[in-house]
């Protein structure tokens, strides 16, 4: 395959993956602009104003901030609000510790924000998709909530299965569907050439400022035409900058601008057509295959961010945002795909619940936006920081936009925020409730770290101690995990004081979570000699890699020492935790609930990827 033909396949498997989001966002956003609860009158001003507030916050905040500034800040080719936490977090001093707090707090919101947006993501685009239903025939409108429903459920039970094998039509459906809008959009703007005025921002300006508050209540849709926006740069790490530049500037930003612009100007002829407003740029006959097309780029966007909140539950595993659950490889090629049971279950619930409840994308519509316009303002100003602190150089012209991107993304969260009562409750709730359960196990992990560590030993000490006084030693090698490479496991320490015997070759090891999406292989593992037959071992690896233990201690050369020989055991920590008395700032409940999250965390046989013929787990209990 030529260079050329690896861009454009590059190109297409971008619009397919990054843009089906934001791609599905015409299916709602003009119409809910002017919905009645919004009281926005169908004049020709308020429709070329509206347009052309669409097409510019379009072009601000995702061509400009994301296209131009966001996907810069790359933490070692990664993106997404975790991997901008972990590269701010990195350029912290050790010593600050309340700036390590703030970002961590920060890094929590951002990912409970996304959860929460990728359960109404696939509700609210399928809905829509569906309701196409009741343009072609009224009557057709009872089958919209079953249907939506079966196509949720079929979605998420080929999760397990994973997106490799329709991966690769991904992005010609979603090409198609991108063409079709932009064909359609440009075809009902050249009926009425009026609506072309609103590629002037002044009548943007005009609408903003001389609506009133009519005008403000309606930016939280506007918003709508946005959402999505931040898989661009959560997704840099699969596709890379140019293929998403050129897939946003070749054609989605393009069809989109074009199929808005339509919409304004179907509604200029027909002010009283704002029900399913997109499907009415279509003629009767052509209704059907438009509600295929506009089903399977539904799904499709779906799927991206169902993916995306598999990734995103790694990563928030690796940086000890969440217990340990189980996660697997759905490719044996491509690294970052992944499934995790424990979210699929959790969206599945979610979406089917918010469907029941809502019965409609209009309605729908009212709790969509807060989610990802609180995200976006997160993002910019971590951007702010990153511009000052770490690029430094180039700041002068970054920050005055910067500024500028949270002004207009901060005006959009408290328009949203206005929404709260008629619907945006709900992500309000699954917002606090995941930020809730992640802030104590963050906490609780804390407590129960410096509970540990006043009662380590060092590895070097202990090593030390044991030639000093040698006890029995047996053939073979035990490998002991550990958490703390400063300390020497409880574990070993309950071995060697009821068994009294130690190994020939005697293994300390600890798995640890770096700053960075991927560790080179040549960083992958530090190698320790002690005393005595005792070794340290610390393997690293980055927040979007998935822990193979036994692979890469297959990289380390020790005499004697093979992890696939049956001589080597692996020794494992099974902590229980009793209660005592609440650490300082961790209430009662939290205290409790953090007791059950750790109990029920996947053990580390399993999340290491440890072979379970040579475990042996030591219980031990601590009281917290």
């Amino acid at each position: 395959m030529t260079d050329d033909r690896k861009r454009l396949a590059l190109t297409v498997a971008a619009i397919g993956v990054v843009f089906g989001d934001i791609g599905t966002s015409p299916l709602y956003a003009l119409r809910e602009c002017f919905a009645p609860v919004h009281g926005l009158a169908v004049t020709e001003a308020n429709v070329i104003g509206v347009v052309s507030l669409l097409i510019w916050v379009i072009t601000l905040i995702v061509s400009v901030k994301y296209i131009v500034f966001v996907l810069r800040a790359d933490n070692k080719g990664d993106g997404g609000i975790l991997s901008l936490i972990s590269l701010v977090a990195r350029s912290l001093p050790s010593t600050s510790r309340r700036r390590v707090g703030v970002i961590t707090i920060l890094g929590i919101i951002g990912a409970a924000l996304l959860y929460s947006d990728g359960i109404i993501t696939p509700s609210i685009s399928v809905l829509s998709a569906v309701e196409g239903l009741e343009t072609l025939a009224p009557s057709l409108g009872t089958f919209v909530v079953p249907l939506a429903l079966v196509i949720l459920i079929l979605l998420y039970s080929v999760q397990a299965r994973g997106t490799e094998r329709v991966g690769g039509l991904f992005g010609p459906i979603i090409s198609l569907w991108f063409l079709t809008i932009g064909v359609l959009g440009i075809v009902a703007a050249a009926g009425n050439p009026a609506i072309f005025a609103a590629l002037n921002p002044v009548n943007a300006i005009l609408f903003v400022f001389q609506g009133g508050s009519v005008a403000f209540r309606s930016l939280g849709s506007i918003f709508l035409g946005v959402t999505g926006a931040e898989v661009l740069y959560a997704d840099l790490g699969h596709f890379g900058r140019p293929p998403i530049r050129r897939a946003w500037f070749g054609l989605v930003y393009p069809a989109l601008m074009l199929n808005y612009m339509g919409q304004g100007a179907f509604l200029l002829h027909h002010p009283g057509a704002v029900d399913n407003l997109f499907f009415r740029l279509v003629p009767t006959w052509g209704l059907p295959l438009l509600i295929l097309i506009a089903t399977a780029a539904s799904i499709i966007a779906s799927q991206a961010v169902i993916s995306g909140a598999f990734s995103l539950a790694r990563q928030s595993v690796q940086l000890g945002f969440w217990p340990r659950i189980q996660v697997r490889h759905t490719s044996d090629e491509t690294v970052g795909q992944v499934y995790v049971p424990f979210i699929k279950w959790f969206l599945l619930f979610g979406t089917v619940a918010l469907v029941l409840g809502f019965r409609s994308s209009d309605k729908l519509a009212n709790a969509y936006g807060i989610a990802v316009s609180a995200d976006m303002v997160i993002t910019s100003a971590l951007m702010v920081y990153v511009s000052l602190r770490i690029w430094k150089k180039g700041s002068w012209y970054r920050i005055p936009f910067l500024a500028l991107f949270l002004a207009i993304e901060g005006t959009f969260l408290v328009s949203n925020l206005s929404k709260v009562a008629s619907g945006g409750w709900i992500v309000v709730v699954l917002a606090v409730t995941i930020f809730f359960l992640m802030k104590t196990w963050v906490d609780g992990r804390r407590s129960f770290s410096e509970k540990m560590r006043k009662f380590r030993i060092a590895p070097e000490i202990f090593a030390e101690s044991i030639k000093l006084n040698p006890p029995h030693r047996v053939h073979g090698t035990a490998v002991f995990l550990t958490g703390d490479p400063g300390g020497v496991p409880k574990a070993l320490l309950h071995n060697l004081r009821h068994n009294r015997v130690l190994h020939d070759r005697t293994i300390l090891l600890s798995v640890l979570t770096l700053d960075l999406p991927r560790v080179d292989e040549e960083e992958r593992c530090e190698v320790t000699e002690l005393e005595a037959g005792i070794w340290k071992i610390v393997i690293n690896y980055g927040f979007s890699e998935t822990p193979d233990v036994q692979r890469s201690l297959r990289t380390i050369e020790i005499p004697g020492f093979s992890p696939d020989a049956m001589d080597t055991t692996y020794f494992v920590g099974r902590e229980s935790i009793v209660r005592g008395k609440s650490p300082k700032g961790l209430a009662f409940l939290r205290m409790g609930l953090f007791r059950l999250m750790f109990m029920n965390a996947l053990n580390a046989t399993d999340f290491f990827r440890l072979p379970a013929d040579r475990i042996i787990e030591l219980g031990a209990r601590t009281e917290l």
